[in-house]
């Protein structure tokens, strides 16, 4: 299975609050089963052949809901990266953190910064975490540091561009799969998801399975990828 699955699959992972608020609980039991949902999905990852998993865990645009749903979201952060540590490190998974670190705490970023170190040599699968993400932000970041390097605009291609982006050295997604009926990207990867297939499902994250994974995976083969292009035998015709 391993030559015919996405080698980079994305996942918005949408749907933790309505979950929760669907069976009476307050949200951030929401926000606990969506953590242990990602433990399932990555381990599934592994075992179904995939080489690069990005999860758009914490957005940009997230800082603006309560601080109450923020604390319990950065709490539940912190004890996952440490709670992981060894897992990480034992299943060969590569660690990385991509969006603006400026507003995460300290200790958190320490706690990423050690995971990143501790991983970066392991090649079983990357696992892309965006975190204080946002799509235009991460351009608008990378134009800064093109200018900050004084690098002349008219050397500047799309392929030295995507070298100052936060997935520099990252393939592009090949499927990017959206949960909770909503169907669009909410800024995650613009830039990277050009030639993207997507797979939106009703599905809220909590419920989100490593079968539905398979699904998706399986609906994505289906698919005809020409990038453009057009095939050899329809110019004939």
């Amino acid at each position: 299975m391993k030559k015919t699955v996405p080698f980079h699959i994305g996942i918005i992972m949408d749907g933790n609050g309505r979950w929760a608020e669907m069976r009476g609980l307050p949200r951030f039991e929401g926000h606990k089963r969506g953590v242990e949902r990602v433990m399932e999905i990555v381990e599934a990852s592994v075992k179904f052949g995939v080489n690069v998993l990005s999860l758009y865990a914490f957005s940009l645009e997230n800082w603006l809901r309560p601080k109450e749903e923020i604390e319990v979201i950065m709490r539940l952060l912190e004890r996952t990266l440490k709670g992981e540590f060894l897992n990480f490190v034992e299943q060969g998974i590569r660690f990385k953190v991509i969006g603006n670190r400026n507003r995460l705490s300290p200790h958190i970023l320490a706690a990423i910064e050690e995971l990143e170190r501790v991983t970066e040599g392991n090649d079983i699968l990357t696992l892309q975490c965006a975190l204080s993400y946002s799509g235009r932000d991460e351009i608008v970041r990378a134009v800064r540091r093109l200018f900050a390097l004084s690098v002349p605009l008219e050397s500047v291609t799309e392929e030295s561009f995507s070298r100052f982006l936060d997935t520099a050295g990252i393939a592009d997604p090949d499927l990017i799969i959206r949960t909770s009926g909503e169907l669009r990207l909410s800024n995650f990867m613009i830039w990277q998801a050009a030639y993207t297939e997507f797979y939106f499902t009703d599905t809220l994250w909590p419920d989100f399975t490593k079968e539905e994974l398979f699904e998706a995976i399986q609906e994505f083969r289906t698919r005809d990828r020409r990038f453009g292009k057009i095939e050899r035998g329809v110019l004939a015709q």
